[in-house]
């Protein structure tokens, strides 16, 4: 998004000490096997920079797995285009070897550059799918600053690059499966639609498939320009090739998941950020309404129904990529450009700070999400979705003149700007310095009102919706000094692969990981039931799951108004937004 964005004590213990004494004690606990607030279950009561940064997980210090790769009795799969053969790794007291199937194409790659995908190639030969391939070609833009705390922070060390991209990852319990298969777990990485991949350690599927009897897949797609190319040469309805190779995974997992031992009637996806006020989950649930190719979503700091912020021109960007790639005179720019190396059309679009977002087509991507919302028009399936406490701490460093940032993020209203100061008082509530005051703002524009108005909005419409509020940090999940709750922290626990980190974990942090896995697989496995806390809309207002709070290790409910008050100043800003997208919208 272009428009709104601004300028730039607790004891922790160590439990267990070493890698191996983690590994050794980790029980295999469900939600409902809790000790504390995690038990209440369904019927609980309690009272209660200047730097876009886009949603990558937290690795930049991951070391080897504490796993054991089995290649002696390699697992294979036979599919339509032809035999798997994978590898095998065991999690200390599992019940069962993990399956890992690493690199799977599930379309032709290298695709076609800025085209939709197409099958891949059917083999005879034994494939053997074992490593992660290439992440898709990222971006990360200039100027110096910027880029290089993103690249240190984010992208250290940095995976190799390749329009060869279109591949997809399995991790499945290597036990027979029940004959009516296993839930499936979809997860669709963040990254602001400019980067990530499903190499990524920290998206590794192994405890899921461990510990909860679950698939997991990961998959790549392609963001920045070669995923969203603003080309008036391409048709409207095939700009988005990112989104299309979503979808594409999508339905690859209908078509063979079986073959894994998985029911492609028990897919949930679940996925993270994807941008400021994005969310692939969020866009998959409204645009595939009739028949999806899942059954339930889980949102994590991220939707795509609130809008914001403008976006960008993409086709102003797709002009400034041709004049600088020298294709200008060319009969067809298009074809100009995919002459080009991908390595210099990456350099071009990073030093010309290009944005390319996607295309309002009304297929991948609507003008109207709130509207169909309302209207009943998006799939009609369970959706579990939340943030983080403290989002825009990673966003806003170094910033510390409050009046400065609200006038720059607010522009136009002297009453709103003033309202928001008065809303955040520097010295009450938290609000020790201005960075925190900055921090707070931008997490609540950003990120907490948007998810919460989606949320209610599907609660209202009918829509079974569950809500978290993740509030923990710990030593291993601080990017910097006092990064506190920050985006993307969450992402780790769920996955359990904060085991990478050689930064000793905490007590609470052990058990909150096995809580929210737990609670994260219990919805996927049964979506009408929720994760193991009240629905929104029930419950006399007690329906916000805070997980982690004051050292928590399971959830306690609050309502919502506790973490929401200020939203309200807010909405006239959404409502706007939205209206003039709308209005604005040639399709």
């Amino acid at each position: 998004m272009s428009a709104m964005p601004g300028p730039s004590v607790m004891k922790f213990l160590a439990y267990p000490a070493t890698t191996a004494e983690r590994a050794q004690a980790r029980p295999i606990v469900a939600p409902s096997d809790k000790t504390e607030s995690a038990a209440l279950g369904f019927f609980a009561m309690a009272s209660v920079l200047h730097i876009f940064i886009a949603s990558f997980a937290i690795l930049s210090t991951a070391a080897a797995a504490p796993t054991v790769n089995n290649i002696t009795n390699a697992p294979t799969v036979t599919l339509a285009s032809g035999p798997l053969v994978g590898t095998q790794t065991i999690l200390p007291l599992a019940t069962a070897a993990v399956n890992k199937f690493l690199g799977i194409p599930f379309a032709l790659s290298p695709p076609e550059r800025f085209a939709p995908p197409q099958s891949p190639k059917p083999w005879s030969t034994p494939l053997t799918v074992t490593d992660w391939k290439p992440a898709c070609i990222q971006q990360f833009k200039y100027p110096a600053a910027s880029r290089n705390f993103i690249m240190q922070y984010f992208n250290n060390p940095p995976p190799q690059e390749s329009e060869d991209c279109l591949y997809l990852d399995v991790y499945a319990p290597a036990t027979p499966a029940p004959n009516e298969g296993r839930t499936v777990m979809f997860w669709l990485y963040g990254g602001g639609l400019v980067s990530g991949s499903s190499g990524n350690p920290s998206y590794d599927g192994s405890s899921f498939a461990a510990y909860q009897d679950v698939i997991i897949v990961v998959r790549n797609y392609r963001t920045n320009v070669f995923g969203f190319p603003g080309s008036p040469e391409i048709p409207l309805t095939s700009r988005n090739v990112g989104f299309l190779d979503q979808r594409f995974a999508l339905q690859w997992v209908q078509d063979n998941i079986a073959a894994f031992g998985g029911d492609p009637a028990k897919v949930t996806i679940f996925g993270e950020s994807d941008g400021l006020g994005a969310s692939s989950v969020d866009r998959l649930i409204m645009t595939l309404p009739v028949n999806p190719p899942f059954r339930a979503g889980i949102q994590q700091s991220g939707q795509a129904s609130i809008l914001v912020g403008l976006p960008a021109n993409s086709t102003l960007s797709w002009l400034a990529l041709v004049d600088g790639l020298n294709c200008s005179s060319a009969s067809s720019a298009l074809a100009c450009v995919r002459s080009k190396p991908a390595t210099l059309i990456k350099s071009v679009e990073e030093h010309l700070i290009l944005d390319f977002e996607p295309a309002i087509d009304n297929v991948t991507n609507l003008s109207d999400p709130q509207q169909v919302r309302s209207e009943h028009r998006i799939a009609n399936v369970p959706v579990l979705t939340g943030t983080n406490a403290q989002e825009g701490r990673v966003y806003v460093v170094g910033e510390n003149n409050i009046t400065a940032f609200i006038a720059d993020t607010f522009p136009g209203s002297t009453e709103l700007q003033q309202a928001i100061s008065v809303a955040y008082p520097l010295g009450q509530n938290g609000f020790n310095t201005a960075y925190d005051v900055i921090a707070q703002i931008y997490t609540e524009y950003f990120f907490q009102c948007p998810a919460a108005i989606q949320a209610n909005a599907s609660a209202a419409a009918g829509y079974p919706t569950w809500r978290y509020y993740f509030n923990a940090s710990f030593p291993d999940t601080q990017l910097f000094p006092s990064g506190g709750v920050l985006h993307s922290s969450e992402i780790r626990i769920v996955f359990d692969t904060y085991t990478y980190s050689t930064i000793p974990i905490t007590a609470q942090e052990y058990a909150l990981s096995q809580f929210m896995q737990g609670a994260w697989a219990q919805f996927a496995k049964h979506p009408a039931l929720g994760p193991g806390w009240n629905r929104l809309g029930t419950f006399d207002g007690l329906d916000l799951g805070a997980l982690g709070t004051d050292g928590s290790s399971g959830v306690t409910l609050i309502p919502q108004t506790e973490v929401d008050a200020r939203c309200e100043l807010y909405k006239p800003i959404y409502d706007q937004i939205s209206a003039q997208i709308s209005s604005t919208s040639s399709f």
